[in-house]
């Protein structure tokens, strides 16, 4: 990378924050660059990261994104992505969240997890990711987007945190071996009618391999999963309008429910 590089990074930062701060959309990065590759979008979202944690946000955990292949078909990507969660934008269930707060907000229901130790490492193993979580949950992530319409790539969206906005958490339950997170049905209901269900397996096969591929992602890139941070494993489901006004409601048999408000 050179200087010239490194000013295009920090001025689409900037842009990107802007135009999250002031909630006018601006057109796709991949516009004005074409080539825009990964790995120089994931430094846009560290750069964008970085500016926020100086002025006072908090690094809680992470995400990966587009891991089921319902959410890969609604964006035409065919590989995962990730983003940081900062403690403004986690909420415990029952939250209310303005809509005028957000852009063109979606929502998607997701299985999550607490960590009980660090997780790093080049290639991760499934029994290894099992043995790092403590916790798992239900969540519904609010994701958002600063490009018009919703016309992005998967580097714009890299580069916009992996679009997420806000993160519901259900209440949290100690994770046991014998848990078949894979058979896990999560069903959605907005305002009381269920619109969307999707199984655990959705995501990779199992949630825990979302979590094995970003320790691996992190890893590669001088980062890891610590102790205590929350991860979200990705939707089961194609993501869903939110709308003003509305609840949202996700459950399934084995962990405890979460609900958002939007008003």
């Amino acid at each position: 990378m050179d200087e010239q590089d490194d000013r295009w990074i920090a001025a689409a930062a900037s842009a990107l924050l802007a135009a999250e701060r002031e909630r006018i959309s601006i057109e796709a990065l991949t516009v004005q660059r074409p080539d825009l590759s990964l790995a120089m979008a994931y430094r846009v979202q560290a750069a964008a990261v970085a500016r926020q944690v100086a002025g006072g946000a908090r690094v809680v955990g992470h995400k990966a994104g587009v891991t089921s292949r319902a959410m890969q078909e609604q964006m035409g990507v065919d590989v995962p992505d990730s983003g940081v969660l900062l403690d403004h934008m986690v909420l415990p269930t029952g939250s209310t969240v303005a809509r005028c707060a957000l852009m063109q907000p979606r929502v998607e229901a997701e299985i999550a997890f607490r960590l009980g130790c660090d997780l790093t490492g080049e290639n991760v193993g499934f029994e290894e990711a099992r043995a790092a979580v403590k916790e798992v949950f239900l969540a519904l992530e609010v994701i958002d987007t600063r490009f018009a319409g919703w016309r992005l790539t998967i580097a714009d969206s890299i580069a916009d945190n992996a679009s997420c906005a806000r993160v519901v958490t259900g209440p949290m339950v100690p994770f046991s071996a014998d848990m078949d997170l894979a058979a896990e049905q999560l069903v959605v209901n907005v305002d009381g009618i269920a619109v969307a269900t999707g199984e655990g397996r959705a995501v990779l096969g199992h949630p825990l391999h979302a979590l094995a591929w970003l320790a691996g992602r992190l890893h590669r890139c001088g980062d890891r999963l610590r102790a205590g941070q929350l991860v979200l494993a990705g939707a089961v489901h194609a993501s869903l309008p939110l709308d003003s006004r509305s609840t949202v409601r996700a459950q399934s048999p084995r962990l405890p429910p979460v609900e958002l408000h939007l008003r």
